[in-house]
């Protein structure tokens, strides 16, 4: 019998290549946001290490690009200022500058082990567990991290920081994807990835150079900065309007191409899950950090979670029967 890993290698691969899937739906899939945020420092080796130790399915991360090509690991486009701080000790100012101006051996100098205390950000997540010193690690020392734990099954989900309103802040999606998958190739990982973006350009890239690799449409539809309409094309979906395919997204979604939808979790309804399964998508929601949304989430039958605690979030998927990944401690 295969094992859950495999099954979801099998269903992500089938589902790259346009393919259904016969049987069975897709083994659950445990994601670690930013490598568990709430845990440790977000999207640093220590806290990939933390989620490998424990046993998460995918390590969720974002990446950027340097002024010299490398593909570092960061959610923001460039250093944050709640997060990075100089040889000094003085956390760096707004907005910080963009990692496309700035080289790998300039972004090494700083530390970003530990968020500035009296942000908005340290009281999202007081419980975070500080480790100074720690630096903006480049996705290939993640690769070599995972490596060394022994995992030969944890994915990547892998979003590209672009934002199609800031160009200068960024590489341009062709020399962002090129370097992206060029990397991911080399590194022999490329059947263990998955590509995301709010940025669908970058997906439709994906698709087109690198077909066997899953492409994760990601959507948010509330609060001050949306990135879909359901009227309309915005500047994020590629030209992709959902007004052409029924006001729906996973409809639209589907006819871009993609294989994942992966929404604002406080989006979805069972409803909508329904519908994209029936189109053969699956849903992975964004990001749940509570217990009761968690359950709520699991019984509208989506098809992964991604949390800043994968800790509580294998908690609750024991307790509604979902077979947890096991871990592999590894020390970063």
């Amino acid at each position: 019998m295969p094992s859950r890993a495999t099954t979801i290698l099998t269903v992500l691969a089938a589902l790259a290549a346009g393919q259904a899937i016969p049987g069975e739906a897709m083994a659950f899939d445990l994601e670690a946001h930013r490598g568990g945020r709430a845990l440790l420092p977000e999207n640093t080796l220590p806290a990939f290490a933390n989620a490998l130790s424990m046993g998460v399915d995918t390590l969720e991360l974002d990446v950027g690009v340097t002024a010299d090509g490398e593909v570092v690991i960061s959610h923001e486009r460039g250093l944050n200022p709640d997060l990075a701080r100089d040889t000094s000790g003085a956390y760096v100012a707004a907005p910080g500058t963009p990692f496309v101006k700035l080289r790998l051996d300039d972004i090494g100098t700083y530390d970003v082990g530990q968020i500035r205390p009296d942000s908005a950000y340290a009281r999202q997540f007081p419980e975070q567990r500080a480790v100074p010193g720690t630096r903006i690690p480049t996705l290939k020392q993640l690769f070599a991290l995972v490596r060394k734990s022994g995992n030969a099954n944890v994915r990547f989900n892998i979003e590209t920081k672009i934002d199609p309103n800031h160009p200068d802040e960024s590489l341009d999606p062709q020399g962002f994807v090129a370097k992206l998958l060029h990397l991911i190739e080399a590194e022999g990982f490329a059947d263990r990835v998955m590509i995301q973006s709010f940025d669908w350009r970058t997906l439709q890239l994906v698709q087109q150079q690198a077909p066997t690799i899953p492409t994760v449409y990601l959507t948010l539809q509330r609060g001050s900065a949306p990135t879909v309409a359901l009227d309309k094309a915005t500047s994020w979906t590629a030209g992709f309007s959902p007004a052409d395919h029924g006001g729906s997204l996973p409809r639209t979604i589907k006819a871009a191409g993609g294989a994942i939808w992966s929404p604002y979790f406080g989006d979805v309804t069972a409803a909508l899950v329904s519908e994209a399964h029936a189109l053969g998508l699956h849903v992975v929601v964004w990001t749940v950090n509570k217990r009761e949304d968690m359950a709520r989430m699991i019984e509208f039958g989506v098809d992964g979670i991604i949390s800043d605690r994968p800790d509580l979030l294998r908690e609750v998927a024991g307790e509604k029967g979902i077979a947890l990944p096991v871990g592999t401690p590894v020390e970063p």
